[in-house]
């Protein structure tokens, strides 16, 4: 059997403990670090949820106005931790992604006790209205989302790679303070869309997680499978071509 090889995740960095006057006993939120340096995961670890347990991760961007308003938590992570550029909000777990010029010794004291202060109140993490806004235009959610009109036949495929991904694939990148979303399969190219979320966003090892990862799984489950490419946002986009240049820049010179 194939063994899915993911990112190393780095060492525990802290465990820290935080007293909620309002509450009987301690609250442990940990403190892990990802693959990516710009990303940390903040993990319950007293059974409090922020999401029903299997439920979708939530991503919002310190740009979704339209999504923040919709979310007290993120409401706050924002307004008091300058810096942070995206959290994913998992069933008992926080990813916070930072601008790469912060340090997070001036930003993880708040976001614990901000994630701590919200598991003690026992608030949703978003409003009742959240999950219709997140499908409008611009919210976030709908970006580069692949519409395919399958068969029969074809649509036992997509079926049957949407749960290898949330069997075999998700589980393991969820522990990496990621999320991976299945945007649809191409049946004329065999071609695989996913978007890789939360500590995956921008990470450095996302490519080789895709490619040896999931595009080898995948292909040797489901022999229509031919290709995995990740979808990226538009600032994503943009970023990667300025990258590119850059980098093309740098070679012309040596």
């Amino acid at each position: 059997m194939l063994r899915l090889s993911l990112c190393t995740r780095r060492p525990l960095l802290r465990s820290s403990i935080v007293k909620q006057f309002n509450l009987r006993s301690y609250l442990h939120i940990q403190t892990l670090t990802t693959p990516n340096e710009n990303a940390l995961k903040y993990l319950s670890k007293d059974g409090e949820l922020l999401q029903a347990t299997g439920s979708k991760s939530i991503v919002i961007k310190n740009t979704d106005q339209t999504l923040i308003t919709h979310s007290k938590l993120a409401q706050t992570i924002f307004a008091r931790c300058p810096g942070v550029e995206e959290i994913m909000i998992g069933d008992d777990f926080l990813t916070v992604n930072k601008d790469p010029m912060i340090h997070w010794n001036t930003l993880s004291p708040t976001v614990i006790e901000i994630l701590t202060t919200h598991l003690a109140s026992g608030d949703e993490v978003v409003s009742p209205e959240f999950r219709g806004v997140q499908e409008l235009e611009g919210g976030g959610y709908n970006v580069n989302r692949m519409q395919f009109n399958y068969n029969e036949d074809e649509q036992e495929i997509s079926e049957l790679i949407e749960e290898l991904i949330d069997t075999r694939i998700r589980p393991a990148i969820l522990e990496d303070g990621g999320d991976i979303d299945y945007r649809g399969w191409d049946p004329k190219t065999g071609t695989v869309y996913l978007k890789l979320q939360g500590a995956c966003t921008s990470c450095s090892s996302s490519e080789v997680t895709l490619k040896y990862g999931i595009e080898s799984m995948l292909k040797h489950y489901v022999d229509e499978v031919k290709e995995v490419i990740q979808m990226l946002d538009p600032e994503q986009e943009v970023a990667m071509k300025e990258f590119q240049k850059l980098e093309d820049k740098l070679n012309a010179k040596a």
